[in-house]
């Protein structure tokens, strides 16, 4: 559905178990969001935090599936997060919707209720094209949020590890072929990762990886079974169809 006066459309999530507004153009949640949901980590009474959260899909999400979180929405442009609370409120989910630069300080952070060891869970989609390699959209809205700066994905993993209690858990959605990245990011402050590799099929390379890191954790590093979006012969992978319908979990939320 959409609205004309607004220019946003309603689009249903988790089949149908979440029904969100978002804008008709610039950035559109999609699937990576839901996936990144499935593979959080969380407990009832855990305060969970979703940096970058658009409008507030993935958090949203999580909430859905694990009852009595604290969801903790963070989002830097006024009008995402302003349909972020809208979301929230239609579908009768508590969060707490903060407009904050994920790249802000400690003052900035603490001043919003978001203070130092105070969080059990973060998950983050942070801009992850490199602007050298792919072309910058013209609209604003979706340039902000898909280009990266070389300094992005550390400033993010670290304002995760600031508000992070120890022991609590980082999962965070990126491109493949940046996985170094990705480690270096994590080096400082985190251990224990599982890394769960996405293939849109099983005949080409990984596009996107999905990993869970914990802050102090030391055990050594986990290559999950990859996640094939579609099979051999082109059919959408019927797990990945009921994870996406909201009827499951991936391997990276189990405890």
């Amino acid at each position: 559905m959409t609205d004309p006066i607004l220019d946003l459309t309603e689009d249903a999530f988790l089949g149908g178990q979440l029904r969100l507004m978002q804008l008709k153009s610039g950035h559109r949640a999609g699937h990576d969001a839901v996936l990144l949901a499935a593979a959080t980590a969380a407990r009832s009474g855990d305060r969970v935090v979703d940096l970058g959260a658009g409008v507030g899909v993935a958090g949203l999400a999580v909430a859905r599936r694990v009852a009595g979180i604290d969801l903790v929405l963070v989002e830097i442009d006024a009008a995402l997060a302003g349909l972020a609370r809208t979301n929230a409120d239609a579908n009768a989910i508590q969060a707490d919707v903060i407009v904050l630069d994920v790249e802000a300080d400690a003052t900035a952070y603490a001043a919003a209720g978001l203070g130092p060891d105070s969080v059990d869970a973060v998950l983050m989609n942070p801009p992850f094209n490199d602007p050298v390699r792919h072309r910058i959209s013209p609209d604003t809205a979706r340039g902000t949020a898909h280009m990266a700066t070389a300094t992005t994905l550390s400033k993010w993993v670290h304002a995760a590890r600031r508000i992070l209690r120890s022991r609590g858990t980082l999962t965070l959605l990126w491109r493949a072929d940046g996985i170094a990245e990705v480690f270096s990011a994590l080096d400082h402050g985190f251990g224990s990762l599982q890394v769960l590799a996405v293939h849109g099929d099983a005949q080409g390379p990984a596009n996107r990886i999905l990993i869970r890191a914990t802050k102090g954790g030391r055990a050594p590093t986990q290559i999950l079974p990859a996640l094939m979006l579609n099979d051999e012969q082109g059919v959408p992978n019927k797990r990945v169809q009921e994870v996406l319908a909201g009827k499951g979990s991936l391997l990276l939320a189990n405890p």
